[in-house]
């Protein structure tokens, strides 16, 4: 009942009518285009979750999504906005995948757990950069890891095709494989789903208890909400921002190279499609609530995975689940300048509703 009586109604109503909205935006797009919409959202669903294997990818998709959100909320609860999660998530897989090839003579679990540590590593160092520079320059980390993030892209991209591109004529991009033994196992075979989803289940209830349950926690909050503030009660506040935001960075590594090692198995340089983005959207419309960012990314996994099945079996082009994200994104953004529009219409009517009266005490 607790949980329940936190729980922002309004904001859950508004985001309710936001999503039937931006659905309803993509049902008039297919409608106008000649499609049943209907008929579409309904192939979407069973092509997320009507057979083991598309669930599977659904479930994979949703941890993916979860926990790139949730390295968005660390950040921007630490007070510093991460843009730069897909060159960190590039660097975390690259780095993963040559430990993998370069010991994959020691034994598996060894193996596993060393680069496991480097993505972490590697991620949260390359987040270190634009915190270091934002605490100690005030230099602006969103500017700063977009920049970073083209760099990681493109280094990652002329590593793989060039001086670690594979030498085997079977392999058309991209490094050697991982030996076998280094794959996660498959939870729902032909599906991408892995043991890789455990590992992410257990850092997204840590992450929650962390930012929920914590000392630590609750001076992330206060520093993100007010740095002056948190400054003047004694809080290291700049250490934190760069702990936030390192620990943003090291969560994105590591989906790197759940990436690698849970179905891709090398390293190519279309490991990821935006992937951080979409999570840092999810993020950014739950307003960076882990409980919230969890539940949408049920909701976008769905939604994605499903896009492709219309796509191969109705002809409409998956881009349609862009186009929703998009509009929900709109959405929502306007909703906060319509509500705040709306408080100060009230505040207003209600004041002069008061003066009002309070003139015609005065006159009788």
């Amino acid at each position: 009942m607790k949980f329940l009586n936190k729980i922002d109604k309004k904001y859950v109503l508004t985001l309710i009518i936001c999503i039937f909205v931006a659905l309803l935006c993509g049902a008039f797009i297919m409608l106008a285009t000649g499609f049943n919409p209907i008929e579409a959202y309904a192939t979407i669903i069973e092509g997320a979750i009507g057979k083991p294997r598309l669930l599977g990818n659904t479930i994979e998709k949703f941890m993916t999504l979860c926990l790139l959100g949730l390295a968005t909320a660390i950040g921007a609860k630490g007070g510093l906005f991460n843009v730069g999660g897909e060159g960190q998530l590039f660097f975390g897989a690259l780095a993963s995948t040559m430990v993998g090839l370069t010991l994959s003579s020691l034994p598996a679990p060894i193996v596993i757990l060393l680069a496991f540590l480097t993505a972490v590593v590697v991620g949260g160092f390359y987040a270190w950069i634009p915190a270091m520079l934002k605490v100690k320059l005030n230099v602006s980390e969103i500017i700063t890891t977009i920049m970073l993030n083209t760099v990681a892209i493109k280094v990652v991209t002329y590593l793989v095709n060039g001086p670690w591109v594979s030498s085997s004529p079977a392999v058309s991009k991209g490094t050697d494989y991982l030996p076998d033994k280094l794959a996660f196992t498959k939870l729902i075979a032909a599906s991408n789903l892995s043991t890789g989803f455990i590992f992410g289940a257990i850092l997204t209830f840590l992450i929650w208890y962390f930012m929920k349950m914590t000392t630590v926690g609750l001076q992330m909050k206060l520093t993100g909400e007010n740095p002056r503030f948190a400054r003047f009660s004694g809080l290291k506040s700049d250490k934190i921002m760069v702990g936030s935001m390192v620990a943003s960075g090291a969560i994105c590594g590591f989906v790197g190279m759940t990436l690698v090692y849970g179905y891709n198995g090398q390293m190519v340089d279309t490991i990821s499609s935006d992937y951080y983005f979409d999570g840092m959207l999810v993020a950014m419309i739950m307003n960076y609530n882990p409980i919230g960012i969890v539940i949408m990314s049920v909701f976008f996994a769905i939604l994605n995975t499903g896009a492709n099945m219309i796509d191969m079996t109705m002809g409409i082009s998956s881009q349609i689940y862009d186009i929703i994200f998009s509009v929900l994104i709109f959405l929502m953004a306007a909703n906060k300048g319509f509500i705040e529009w709306f408080n100060q219409s009230q505040a207003k009517k209600k004041a002069r509703a008061i003066a009002k009266e309070k003139a015609g005490k005065e006159g009788i």
